[in-house]
């Protein structure tokens, strides 16, 4: 059974960068399995300054959606780096698809891989109670699954200020 490790904290925690680190400790190449759906000039910036801070050792996988299915395929490889489950739920719960039921597809499949998966997610539960129901839902759907993953990663990693604190 391969090695799925998850990696949260808070916006501009470091998760990416050490994400990015973990993944490549296992080899000198590394998929990167992207959530994030370009929808405007800012967004596009953020994928190009990621994609340029990366390098030519990485191969891009777009999974918005399908993640379960892009793991699947690319299982096998070398390892595999999730940016962001935060991003992923936002697509399925805006496309209004049945996120519970993806969460646990995706636990169960992350028993099965074979190669590591470095998964990142936001850590949205240290803030204020939101002012909307949507944000409220999105609060509490995130923890979940950052609940649901957690148990299922052989080992949990919480970044603050850019280090990382193992949590499990």
């Amino acid at each position: 059974m391969g090695m799925s490790i998850l990696i949260t904290g808070g916006a501009r925690s470091g998760k990416s960068r050490i994400a990015e680190a973990r993944a490549l400790s296992f080899g000198p190449r590394a998929i990167y399995i992207a959530t994030a759906e370009v929808r405007d000039g800012e967004m596009a910036a953020r994928v190009a300054a990621h994609r340029a801070r990366r390098g030519p050792e990485w191969q891009d996988a777009p999974a918005p959606f399908d993640l379960v299915q892009v793991l699947n395929r690319t299982d096998g490889g070398p390892a595999r780096l999730v940016d962001c489950l935060t991003l992923w739920l936002t697509n399925l719960i805006l496309a209004e698809r049945d996120w519970p039921a993806e969460a646990r597809a995706l636990c169960e499949c992350l028993t099965r891989q074979t190669a590591p998966v470095v998964l990142v997610t936001n850590e949205v539960g240290q803030g204020i109670v939101p002012d909307n129901r949507l944000a409220r839902d999105f609060r509490d759907a995130a923890g979940t699954l950052n609940q649901q993953v957690a148990a299922v990663a052989g080992e949990v990693v919480l970044a603050v200020a850019g280090l990382p604190l193992k949590v499990k």
